[in-house]
């Protein structure tokens, strides 16, 4: 059960970008599993990957493409991840590529492969590519809403986010999906998410937007701190809605673009939380008062990926100790505990380093039954602050995952 607004918005078309799905039988039949992107030519296109060291061969194979030409297609499959596969593993994703550049007339590394689902199990291949010829058949600006229910595996709701904007005069769009539900502590981060804009963007520009925004949004993200062998986070402009190319950072509407990317991804980020796997809740961690930002994100994930804080969460039992355990762990040197506070809500449990006396059961009780909860804590070190969200640990998260090849 997804927590909170996780409704389909108006999904605009981009100028540019077309989308097909279809049934493939990847692994379960009469549901959409391979989504193929075509986007136009001259588009730039800027991605990130998992950190994984058993990174898939759809992701070893998107890295090296990137790097060789200009794409023109993704191919998405879910439920298989193709990774832990080796060497057939790869053959397999390069016979996808190539089968579709057959059949679209471009260059087998102008497509980039993506697989999400179980790991360590070889592609069912010959169906994958039978596939293919029927999602291109399906091609349409108007396909993003498939296109999310095309790549969900355990999600429980497509997850999408579309804004337009203004540039000097010229309307301009920008659309996205994501799919995830666990498996989930990007670290660029099983999570897929896919964002093009019809906006005129230098591919440098595209390379400096999409690092900047994964950042502080797939990156400020847990559901059960594991990192995925198959994360990736791919940002498009085609550049087909006119005007002049933002070159450099200088220019006026890269700020404007940075915001509009910035709150597609925040959206599509926070969509995977909301969508965890047996969430009940939707916590948000913020830890002011940090030296820097990397202790305070070593604070923020510790309390977020707590079992025993999240169980607690479920449970909506304030026991606040398991807090301040979980500040303690992380690792940040010499702490100074007395000068650390920690509040539910607007409720003050912590104060300097010990329990609030003002504080009360009840108080910190009724903050924990809500359903979207914020835990603040402040180290007292000094101005950095960072944000990391999250959600509970529900009887139902041990039920998928024990279920999840069945």
């Amino acid at each position: 059960m997804a927590v909170g607004d996780v409704t389909m918005p108006l999904m605009h078309v981009v100028q540019g970008v077309k989308i097909g799905s279809t049934e493939a039988y990847v692994r379960y039949p009469n549901r959409r599993d391979l989504v193929i992107f075509e986007f136009a030519e001259g588009s730039n296109v800027a991605g990130v990957f998992t950190q994984s060291a058993f990174a898939a061969a759809p992701v070893l194979l998107s890295k090296k493409h990137l790097t060789e030409n200009t794409p023109r297609y993704l191919i998405i499959n879910t439920g298989n991840a193709n990774a832990a596969t080796g060497a057939i593993g790869y053959q397999n994703a390069e016979a996808t590529c190539a089968k579709l550049a057959e059949l679209t007339g471009v260059q087998a590394n102008q497509i980039l492969p993506f697989s999400t689902g179980v790991i360590g199990e070889q592609l069912p291949i010959d169906r994958l590519v039978q596939g293919i010829q029927p999602a291109l058949n399906d091609l349409n600006a108007d396909r993003w809403a498939d296109a999310a229910s095309g790549i969900m595996t355990t999600d429980t709701t497509p997850k999408g986010a579309s804004e337009q904007f203004e540039l000097d005069g010229v309307t301009y769009t920008m659309t996205g999906i994501s799919k995830g539900a666990g498996m989930i502590r990007p670290n660029m981060a099983t999570m897929l998410s896919f964002v093009a804009t019809d906006a005129p963007i230098a591919k440098e520009m595209v390379e400096q937007l999409l690092k900047t925004t994964v950042e502080h949004s797939f990156n400020r993200i847990t559901i059960d701190g594991d990192t995925s062998t198959n994360d990736s986070c791919i940002f498009i402009a085609t550049g087909l809605a006119g005007g002049a190319e933002i070159q450099h950072q200088d220019d006026a509407r890269y700020q404007k673009v940075l915001e509009v990317l910035a709150r597609i991804m925040d959206r599509l980020a926070q969509l995977i939380v909301r969508d965890g796997e047996g969430a009940t809740k939707f916590i948000t961690v913020q830890v002011d008062g940090g030296a820097n930002t990397q202790e305070c994100c070593d604070v923020a994930y510790s309390v977020a990926e707590s079992p025993l804080i999240k169980t607690a969460l479920f449970a909506s039992d304030p026991n606040w100790g398991r807090i301040v355990m979980a500040i303690g762990k992380a690792g940040v040197p010499n702490l100074d505990s007395s000068k650390v506070q920690v509040w539910l809500g607007d409720v003050q449990i912590c104060l300097d380093g010990g329990a609030n006396p003002d504080y009360t059961e009840e108080a910190g009780a009724a903050v924990m039954a809500e359903k979207e909860i914020s835990i603040r804590i402040d180290l007292g070190r000094g101005s950095a602050t960072d944000t990391v969200y999250t959600c509970d640990f529900s009887y139902d998260y041990v039920k998928i995952n024990a279920d999840y090849r069945s």
